[in-house]
């Protein structure tokens, strides 16, 4: 395996003393500015995505140092109390935490919950707010008085799309606008003029700065590792072009079925829940152009390049399946088109991926629930080998990503097997988030990307021209797709799926599982 290399200096030398007469010297994290305190405004407080990822990721960046001083205000479509939302987020921070807290912490966390039904109004929502600020100006025993910035708040629409307009629209008439910053779930429009609208919408009371659109995938550590493995390293980065990589495979097949979620998906299908707002999301990190600077404006601008430069998608690159009994699910047309499938090749006609093959592939009910990304590099001439050697015999090398929450990377290649005579096996390097020491240190995707929206850092989120250009891309397969294919729940999809990606194969499943750590 992998593993992190320390240099050591054998004889580290000491810090000079300082001079008797010297002036003492503040610590810099003493000099550092206080960040500002935030109130966090949750919408949907009692959705399924509050429930299991906002509240707990909430909980803990509030009892970690990651996070400024916060107040969270709970409000839904339920009438509740105070008291019964504490109880609600207690539930589901014991339920779904990944990082779990102890009592005291819980009941430090407790203190700053309030709720707001939200039919009680604007006028109710911006007295919690006002009130919910004055309790983070008051003066601390550890930040002097007067030296505490102004409050931020930060909205978080975990609410249907058809509900964001009616949000927004209520920030407004509650005078909430000022000093916000808005988080917006996905699927942002479902084409291209609905995208259109729903920005121009937003801008109208919000500024693109202001505007989180998020995407949970890029939270992953893994997602992240990617920009890692392709920029610093000497190793990658010259080969990261058509001249080396032969194809790249994002597959993100999903076990889960659609339970009480089939009315929505009924009018959203697998393309524009998951491809638009997940996988293309994804695939500009791989192929992106280098960023002048690992900032959030120089990276959204090469990924809007990636998107700017895809070709259209065609209806003969796309194979879409619908799983069987989909159609008697209730919300569901018992003749619905509605793919719960879909797996599809892209080109991007640039430079340095021109030719280059990109197949995308993510389904419900299918055999395994898996996120890779998979890098196929171009194989090696086989004249010098002897028939029979076993060269080229499992497929190319691969550099496969896992963007599972134990993130892992794996780089296989041709070795040659003990003994005598020329036979070569696929051999693999493989490397774990798990295997080092800083394991604990990594945040759960929600959490990150809620820390981000609270320090202005746009780099994990989509923006209004990078959306708007993946949905005119879109515009030939949402108006005339192919039909659904039917495909049995706990396969890999429809079989010409096969057809699709040949000469190539899909890496899933996997022919060798990857190697788990040996406890010691």
């Amino acid at each position: 395996s992998w593993a992190y290399l320390t240099d050591m200096d054998p004889s580290p030398s000491l810090p000079a003393a300082p001079h008797p007469s010297a002036e003492p010297v503040e610590p810099t994290a003493m000099r550092m500015p206080p960040r500002p305190p935030f109130v966090i405004v949750l919408f949907g407080a009692t959705g399924d995505l509050a429930k299991r990822k906002l509240i707990p990721g909430m909980a803990y960046l509030d009892q970690s140092d990651l996070a400024p001083h916060i107040q969270v205000i709970g409000t839904s479509l339920e009438d509740l109390t105070d008291d019964e939302f504490r109880a609600v987020a207690k539930e589901a921070v014991d339920k779904y935490g990944t990082h779990k807290l102890t009592d005291e912490q819980w009941d430090n966390f407790s203190k700053i919950l309030t709720y707001v039904p939200q039919g009680a109004g604007p006028e109710a929502l911006a007295t919690a707010v006002a009130q919910a600020e004055e309790r983070l100006a008051a003066p601390s025993s550890h930040v002097a008085a007067g030296a505490v910035p102004e409050v931020q708040r930060l909205h978080y629409l975990s609410v249907p799309p058809k509900a964001a307009r009616a949000v927004i629209t209520m920030l407004r008439e509650a005078d909430l606008v000022a000093r916000s910053r808005v988080v917006m779930e996905k699927p942002f429009g479902t084409d291209l003029a609905s995208a259109v609208a729903l920005n121009d919408f937003v801008h109208e009371t919000f500024n693109e700065s202001q505007i989180f659109r998020i995407d949970h995938f890029l939270g992953k550590e893994a997602a992240q590792n990617i920009l890692a493995f392709r920029f610093a390293n000497g190793l990658f980065e010259p080969i990261w072009n058509r001249n080396f990589i032969d194809h790249i495979q994002i597959d993100i097949p999903e076990t889960l079925g659609l339970d009480d979620r089939a009315n929505f998906y009924e009018s959203t299908g697998a393309y524009k829940d998951m491809v638009v707002t997940h996988l293309f999301q994804v695939m500009a990190f791989v192929v992106m152009e280098p960023p002048t600077a690992l900032e959030p404006r120089a990276i959204s601008e090469e990924k809007n390049k990636v998107f700017r430069s895809m070709l259209p998608i065609k209806d003969a690159d796309v194979v879409r399946g619908q799983f069987s009994g989909y159609c008697e699910l209730d919300g569901v047309a018992r003749d619905s088109d509605t793919e719960t499938f879909i797996a599809l090749k892209v080109g991007i006609d640039n430079w340095r991926w021109a030719g280059v093959p990109i197949y995308l592939r993510t389904g419900k009910q299918m055999a395994e629930g898996m996120r890779i990304i998979s890098i196929a590099f171009k194989e090696a001439p086989r004249t010098m080998f002897p028939a029979g050697s076993g060269v080229g015999s499992q497929g190319p090398d691969h550099l496969t990503f896992d963007l599972a929450d134990a993130s892992k990377v794996s780089l296989s290649f041709y070795g040659k097997k003990p003994g005598p005579g020329m036979k070569l096996e696929k051999l693999s390097m493989q490397f774990s988030t798990q295997e080092t020491e800083q394991v604990g240190d990594v945040l759960e995707a929600y959490e990150r990307l809620i820390l981000d929206a609270m320090r202005g850092d746009h780099t994990l989120f989509t923006t209004a021209e990078g959306i708007e250009s993946l949905w005119e891309r879109s515009v030939d397969l949402i108006d005339d797709p192919p039909p659904v294919k039917q495909y049995q729940p706990g396969t890999w999809g429809p079989n010409s799926i096969h057809q699709l990606i040949a000469p190539n194969a899909w890496r899933l499943p996997f022919e060798r599982a990857w190697r788990e750590k040996k406890p010691r």
